[in-house]
């Protein structure tokens, strides 16, 4: 389960911002998951929650949005999105497909008091 190695590198970062911007307490935190990044929503939950316990960010509440991939159609010429790794491109078929990211976490906002 890599989703508590990347909770914790979140934090990590979640609370550093925090401390420079004056905050005592991280309320909301909004993440965004590439749709490649074999990220599992209820495993990162659940992690996000226990490694906050205890810390600026605990019983913060945690916004999730998955972000579909971009990748190039060599059959089409066209540019698509992709949800998984497996798919084909939508406009063809084809899965000659280059995968252009899609496997990444970003902390995108933080609500703080």
């Amino acid at each position: 389960m890599h989703e508590i190695s990347m909770c914790y590198n979140a934090l990590e970062l979640i609370e550093q911002q925090a401390r420079q911007h004056g905050a005592r307490k991280v309320k909301e935190v909004w993440l965004e998951i590439g749709a490649l990044s074999c990220i599992e929503e209820s495993a990162l939950r659940f992690c996000f929650e226990s490694v906050c316990r205890q810390t600026m960010a605990d019983g913060c509440e945690l916004h999730l949005q998955v972000q579909p991939a971009r990748a190039w159609c060599w059959e089409c010429s066209e540019i698509v999105e992709i949800t998984q790794h497996d798919a084909g491109c939508p406009r063809c078929g084809s899965y000659n497909l280059r995968v252009d990211g899609g496997d990444s976490l970003q902390i995108k906002q933080l609500a703080i008091e």
